[in-house]
C-alpha cells in the first residue's frame, strides 16, 4: 500500500521549522543551522561537488614588470612577477606564491595554466615561442606544453598556451613558464601597467 503524507512544514520537537515548502521552494534548515548531507547530493542526477554549487573559487592573473633579455632555448622566466593590479583587475581566492619564477599552488585541485608571451628578436627564427613545464616531485621539471611561431629579423613573436593540472600535493606539484627558440638571445616583453608576459591560473574543481 503506497502511503501519501502531504505538510508544508515539518518541525523539530522545539516547534522550530526544520523543512518549509512555500511557492515551490523548500527551505532546509533555518539561519544558524547545520545541515549535514549524508550520502550525494545530486542535480537531477548528477553528482555536485563543491565547486559545481559554488563556481570557480580561485582565479588570478601574474605578469612580468620589465622586459627579459638575451634569453636562450630552454630558460625560464625566473624574474621580476608580480600579481596583477592595475585598471580594476580583480582575482579570486588565496593568491599563488612564487619565487624565482616558480610558482606553488594554494591549493590542490585541477588547475587550468594559461602562458601568454610576447618578445621580439633581431634575427630571424625558424621556431619561437614559450613553454609550461611542470612537475611532481618539487624536482624535475618536464615539458607539458609548448608554442611556436617564427619570425623574420627584427619581428615581434606572440602566443598562448594552456595545460590542465592536477595539483594532488602543493608541495610537489609546482610550474615554471620558459621560452622556446631556434637562436639564442631572444627577448621577452614586460610591464607593470598592463600585462604583456603574463599567466593566469584558474582552480577548476576538485582533484
Amino acid at each position: 500500500m503506497t502511503a501519501i503524507l502531504k505538510v508544508d512544514t515539518i518541525q523539530d520537537t522545539a516547534g522550530n521549522n526544520i523543512i518549509n515548502e512555500s511557492s515551490d521552494t523548500i527551505t532546509i534548515g533555518a539561519s544558524g543551522d547545520t545541515t549535514n548531507i549524508i550520502g550525494t547530493l545530486q542535480n537531477n542526477g548528477s553528482a555536485l561537488s563543491f565547486a559545481t554549487v559554488n563556481g570557480i573559487t580561485n582565479a588570478q592573473q601574474w605578469r612580468i614588470t620589465a622586459a627579459q633579455n638575451n634569453m636562450d632555448n630552454g630558460d625560464h622566466v625566473t624574474n621580476n612577477w608580480e600579481q596583477a593590479d592595475s585598471y580594476g583587475y580583480g582575482g579570486i581566492g588565496s593568491a599563488m606564491s612564487q619565487s624565482s619564477g616558480i610558482f606553488t599552488f594554494p591549493s590542490t585541485g585541477v588547475w587550468l595554466v594559461q602562458f601568454t608571451y610576447n618578445g621580439s628578436d633581431g634575427t630571424s627564427q625558424t621556431y619561437v615561442g614559450g613553454q609550461i613545464t611542470s612537475t611532481t616531485d618539487n624536482s624535475n621539471y618536464s615539458i607539458a606544453v609548448q608554442g611556436n611561431s617564427s619570425i623574420d629579423a627584427n619581428s615581434y613573436y606572440t602566443g598562448t598556451i594552456n595545460f590542465m593540472f592536477d595539483v594532488t600535493n602543493t608541495t610537489t606539484h609546482k610550474i615554471r613558464f620558459a621560452v622556446h627558440c631556434q637562436n639564442n638571445g631572444i627577448s621577452l616583453s614586460g610591464n607593470t601597467n598592463r600585462t604583456d608576459t603574463g599567466a593566469v591560473f584558474i582552480r577548476l574543481g576538485d582533484t
